[in-house]
């Protein structure tokens, strides 16, 4: 071999099996492709095809779902150094290829989150990528490219950095006018556990969204449907960490007097009242946590512990606040006696 023999193209074996498949054209170049190659490659009819701006699909025929993934990631990442694409470790044959500063958002992520009422990757026209606010870069092709001024932290669904439920949301349905679909989505992302109604709430609030009319219906049925869910978890909780049965949805009143507020659960015996924290973070949350400190207050200046308890808490600490309200009950023997209260049905 002369000095003036052209390098081989170094092999690709030790590169994952999507980055034998979708390369961007500076990653080639430091495999030893040659420009004038990879034109001739991609030409009408070749084996090669360029998915978005320097980033190449090493075969023919349509993209899967997740070539197109990580093609739109690819776009979106910034490059480590020049010439050199993010890897694998060493012996991390099959671990998932970096991507800094970037995440899919919107309905593709959440049909990574394993939602089922978005569309299937495939089906959908373009993938939204989530990009620091300061990047200099355009939308092109099916990578449409969202910018945030600050980045949450990205969850890794097989391989791909993906926004949290909560962000994806606000994400997907700042595109979207229909509102039984905003409705489907906001109604799943409860009902199937991916998250609590005020993370959603805090994030359509922060997007500028609850102005919509479509969207404000939505999170009504959204806030109704998270409450029913905590009052099922409460009543769970109670009956099955064995606490003595409470007196449920109740208004309490001094007799002759003011209403002093409703309770999720009251133990008269005790003087001990649970009420879940369902609060939304909207423009009127001041005034609502007001609201809660006032009632609170009141009621402890009578005697009446007031436990609260967020359906966060409940979904994933259950244990934990059982205990709290079991010791609030045992607690009872040792203070003074409360004052006496009206128990009405809320």
């Amino acid at each position: 071999m002369t000095h003036n023999t052209p390098l081989s193209p170094r092999p690709l074996r030790h590169l994952s099996e999507i980055h034998r498949r979708v390369m961007t054209a500076t990653q080639l170049k430091s495999h030893g492709v040659a420009t004038a190659e990879m034109n001739e490659q991609c030409r009408p009819g070749g084996p090669w095809q360029q998915l978005l701006p320097g980033v190449l699909l090493l075969h023919p025929g349509p993209p899967t779902g997740e070539e197109r993934l990580h093609a739109a990631l690819m776009y979106a990442s910034r490059e480590r150094a020049p010439g050199v694409p993010a890897q694998p470790n060493a012996g991390e044959e099959h671990a998932a290829p970096a991507y800094p500063e970037v995440m899919i958002t919107g309905l593709a992520a959440l049909t990574l989150h394993g939602f089922s009422a978005t569309p299937p990757l495939t089906a959908l026209d373009t993938v939204d990528v989530l990009v620091p606010r300061m990047r200099r870069l355009r939308s092109a092709g099916c990578a449409r490219i969202l910018r945030t001024a600050a980045l949450p932290t990205p969850r890794q669904v097989t391989g791909i950095p993906v926004a949290p439920v909560p962000r994806a949301l606000a994400d997907a349905v700042a595109e979207l006018t229909d509102a039984s679909a905003v409705r489907r989505l906001l109604t799943e992302a409860v009902r199937g556990g991916h998250c609590e109604p005020a993370s959603v709430v805090r994030e359509l609030n922060q997007a500028k969204l609850l102005g919509r009319p479509h969207v404000v219906d939505a999170v009504d049925s959204l806030l109704a449907e998270g409450r029913a869910i905590a009052e099922d978890r409460l009543y769970a909780m109670v009956h099955e960490h064995g606490l003595p049965d409470p007196v449920w949805n109740v208004d309490l009143r001094l007799p002759g007097g003011p209403h002093l507020g409703g309770l999720d659960a009251y133990w008269p015996e005790q003087a001990v009242a649970v009420e879940l924290d369902t609060r939304a973070p909207r423009q009127e949350e001041d005034a609502l946590w007001s609201e809660y400190a006032r009632k609170r207050e009141t009621l402890e200046r009578l005697g009446i512990t007031v436990v609260h308890i967020t359906p966060k808490k409940l979904r994933d600490g259950t244990e934990q606040q059982a205990a709290v309200v079991r010791t609030a009950l045992m607690a009872a023997a040792d203070r003074d006696p409360a004052a006496y209260v009206v128990v009405l049905p809320r």
